[in-house]
């Protein structure tokens, strides 16, 4: 347990960040995730849509440091690739 008064506020603002970075990660999980279920209904038009949604969260949880930008930018790229081979 923290004891001296500057621990026990790094304590407080880890949690908090930790708060923000799960809702972050959530938020780009849900979105991947609607991309994900359109590629498998086979609906290219909706995974479209959906991954032109995906793609500026999966850039600014990059950003915001919640995701390496190496990271988002493989999922992008698979994802996109995956949407490219549903339409032609």
């Amino acid at each position: 347990m923290a004891n001296t008064t500057s621990a026990k506020k790094a304590t407080r603002k880890i949690a908090r960040r930790t708060a923000v970075n799960k809702a972050r990660r959530s938020r780009v999980r849900g979105f991947v995730r609607k991309v994900e279920e359109a590629l498998a209904a086979g609906d290219a038009v909706a995974a479209q849509a959906a991954l032109k949604a995906a793609q500026p969260e999966l850039q600014r949880a990059a950003g915001k440091g919640v995701l390496h930008s190496n990271t988002a930018s493989r999922k992008v790229s698979r994802l996109a690739q995956r949407v490219k081979a549903l339409s032609a």
